[in-house]
């Protein structure tokens, strides 16, 4: 196992339901938990690095009919705000959201069981977004390297070791993915493999988002 003096996630994070979260997040859990949907909002659901950005760009552009010039207007934060991002002051999701007018597109990486009630109640449409476990851990391990004001990541195969564990931030990927792909058979849920996404663009327009 890694070092934990090296590799020190209390810095950084803490547990919500026994799921590894950034600290910031955590703080202000109550506001994620009792977030209040609209029956017309669009959810784009990954585990970290599963093509987040990308998705949330072809939903966005399907959303505005294919206008470009329309996907140029803001920053992608701003059009399609991340749901349980909390910094202080600086990120705040949830208010975004609720500052928002309908209908809204929003991002998040919560597994299924954290996804606020109100999703659900309201049946909104969910797109979730899963990425081969190699890739997402190569591309973690990058990531985790990239931003200073994470621990340090150690080895690649320190980090991978966590990884498999599920202590890392959003916790298991295996856990993750399986709590979605149980839904796979619910009408307002999508799932989509990032490996067919790059095969077939096309086919990602196939689900009718407005």
């Amino acid at each position: 196992m890694m070092d934990p003096s090296k590799y020190d996630y209390r810095e950084n994070f803490d547990k919500v339901h026994g799921i590894l979260m950034y600290k910031d997040f955590v703080k202000y859990w109550d506001d994620v938990e009792t977030f209040q949907a609209r029956p017309d909002d669009i959810v784009i659901v990954t585990y970290p690095r599963s093509g987040t950005t990308w998705a949330s760009e072809i939903i966005y552009l399907i959303c505005k009919d294919g206008d470009v010039e329309k996907c140029n207007e803001d920053v992608i934060f701003n059009r399609i705000p991340f749901l349980e991002c909390r910094k202080e002051t600086f990120l705040n999701g949830v208010k975004q959201l609720n500052e928002m007018a309908s209908p809204r597109i929003l991002k998040t990486h919560l597994p299924r069981e954290l996804l606020p009630a109100s999703f659900w109640e309201k049946n909104c449409k969910i797109v979730y977004i899963c990425r081969n476990a190699k890739d997402v851990a190569v591309s973690n391990y990058y990531f985790f390297q990239m931003i200073n004001s994470y621990p340090d990541p150690g080895s690649f195969p320190e980090f991978v070791e966590e990884f498999m564990h599920g202590e890392v931030p959003y916790g298991s990927w295996f856990k993750h993915v399986i709590s979605w792909w149980e839904e796979r058979n619910n009408p307002h849920v999508l799932f989509i493999l990032y490996e067919d996404m790059k095969e077939g663009l096309q086919e990602t327009g196939r689900i009718t988002l407005q």
